[in-house]
């Protein structure tokens, strides 16, 4: 089913995300206002300088000027304001009635003071404060090579109050919408997100918590090509795979006790006919008892080597071991059983083929599909063995003849306990786990154990070993 989430609390991990991204992008924001309004404050510092000199140059030229054509500075002491004229005239030149702003600011009369030729004022006093006097910046005034006045102007560092006022402030309040439009936008961008990421997490978390319940049903929905996705359809395979592992061990759990019903109620029926007297206690009474308990102890064995398997602690003792001498003996020793099945054995074996493997577990494994082939060919059949070598390593080709099986359940062969016919009747083959143990003996082998459909009619089991290089043998071999 698929995960419906309800509308639970704030997220944690939404809060965490809000917070963290809202205070980096505040700190990151301040950073900014405080680097820019530092660069503004030095900047305009150097453009105020570099302003204020070269108007101070041509407001003295202008006035040597003014000079050769009056002779005097008289005329200044008696019309203050045709200095203001003046100083309007020179600095800003097809100007309006007036300068704004900052202009107006560089060009006040009222920064500037005018000595003549003997150092005493002409106009703009110098103020009464000796020290801020002697900040003061001169430029002479010549006419001929002679000196007829001195040009005093402030410094911009002198000026920076009013400037402030005028072009800082003004650009620091528009740094500071612009910042604070940045922060607005963080916190939006802060909430979305971690509303989103919060969702998607609490829906996992949500998720996860029913899976180590129990209900393996349970499936989020897959949105989008990025990590969370991945990450969805990851967690809905694993919900899937576990699904599955649960309905096989309980059809597991169900043969095994199915396989162990039957030869333990042959057990009790003959035991309770020998002691109703029905049945004599003689050796034929207690070989079929043997039987019994014989194929009790086959199937119990033979699950505690799949278990075994499965907890990746199955007892193989690797060594260097040819698997042609190894295949060949098993085959030439199940002649006689072969031959009373009406099976015809050929066999094309090709020597020597190097492995690593465990020599009482190969001939498990090849007593195994021999039993499968005896087991499940029709006589007259044909089983052939085909043992080569390609760039992979040594490979045995095993198949028989009919009958064979639909290729739909072609996978499903090497499953615990399964039968093609689908009945549980032990008449038709040993217990159902005979090509499951083949399957695990091969892979700890390092090998891997395929069927297919055989030309001869049957089934073509193919398995793959790894090969065994000539240096590791020479140092293995004694």
């Amino acid at each position: 089913m698929r995960l419906t989430l309800p509308r639970p609390a704030i997220s944690r991990l939404g809060i965490k995300l809000f917070a963290v991204i809202l205070v980096v992008n505040v700190a990151i924001s301040g950073l900014v206002f405080l680097g820019v309004s530092r660069s503004l404050d030095q900047g305009f510092i150097d453009y105020l300088d570099q302003t204020q000199t070269q108007r101070a140059e041509t407001l003295a030229a202008g006035l040597a000027e003014e000079w050769a054509r009056r002779g005097d500075w008289q005329w200044l002491r008696e019309s203050p304001r045709a200095w203001h004229r003046l100083v309007r005239r020179q600095l800003w030149p097809g100007a309006g009635p007036a300068p704004v702003g900052i202009e107006r600011q560089l060009g006040d009369p009222r920064d500037f003071v005018l000595h003549d030729g003997t150092g005493l004022p002409v106009i703009g006093l110098p103020p009464d404060d000796d020290e801020e006097a002697a900040t003061l910046r001169w430029l002479p005034i010549e006419h001929k090579g002679e000196r007829v006045g001195t040009l005093g102007y402030r410094p911009p560092e002198q000026l920076m109050a009013r400037m402030e006022r005028i072009f800082l402030s003004r650009q620091q309040r528009n740094l500071g919408i612009i910042i604070g439009a940045l922060g607005l936008a963080s916190l939006l961008l802060a909430g979305g997100l971690s509303w989103w990421l919060g969702r998607r997490t609490r829906g996992m978390a949500l998720a996860t918590r029913r899976l180590t319940e129990g209900d393996y049903g349970t499936r989020l929905t897959e949105r989008g090509r990025d990590e969370l996705a991945r990450l969805s359809r990851d967690f809905n395979v694993l919900a899937a795979t576990l699904e599955a592992s649960r309905e096989a061990r309980s059809r597991w759990v169900s043969d095994i006790a199915h396989e162990l019903r039957t030869p333990l109620s042959v057990l009790r029926g003959e035991i309770e006919a020998m002691q109703d007297g029905i049945r004599a206690l003689d050796p034929d009474s207690l070989h079929s008892l043997s039987q019994e308990v014989g194929q009790l102890e086959r199937l119990v064995a033979d699950l505690r080597l799949l278990s075994q398997s499965d907890a990746g602690a199955l007892e193989v003792q690797l060594a260097p071991i040819d698997l042609a001498e190894s295949l060949a003996q098993r085959l030439e020793e199940a002649g006689g059983w072969l031959d009373d099945s009406g099976i015809a054995l050929e066999q094309a074996i090709q020597g020597p083929a190097w492995i690593r493997g465990d020599a009482s577990r190969l001939r498990q494994l090849w007593s195994n599909l021999l039993d499968n082939t005896c087991a499940y060919t029709r006589a007259p059949g044909r089983l052939r063995v085909v043992l080569a070598r390609d760039a992979g390593g040594p490979v045995v080709t095993w198949e028989d003849s009919a009958p064979g099986v639909p290729a739909a359940v072609l996978p499903r062969l090497t499953e615990r306990l399964y039968r093609v016919e689908g009945s549980r009747s032990r008449a038709s083959g040993g217990s159902g786990l005979g090509l499951s143990i083949a399957t695990a003996l091969v892979k700890a082998h390092g090998g891997e154990m395929t069927a297919a459909a055989s030309p001869l009619g049957g089934l073509r089991w193919t398995l793959r070993f790894p090969p065994l290089d000539d240096a590791t043998l020479r140092e293995e071999t004694p």
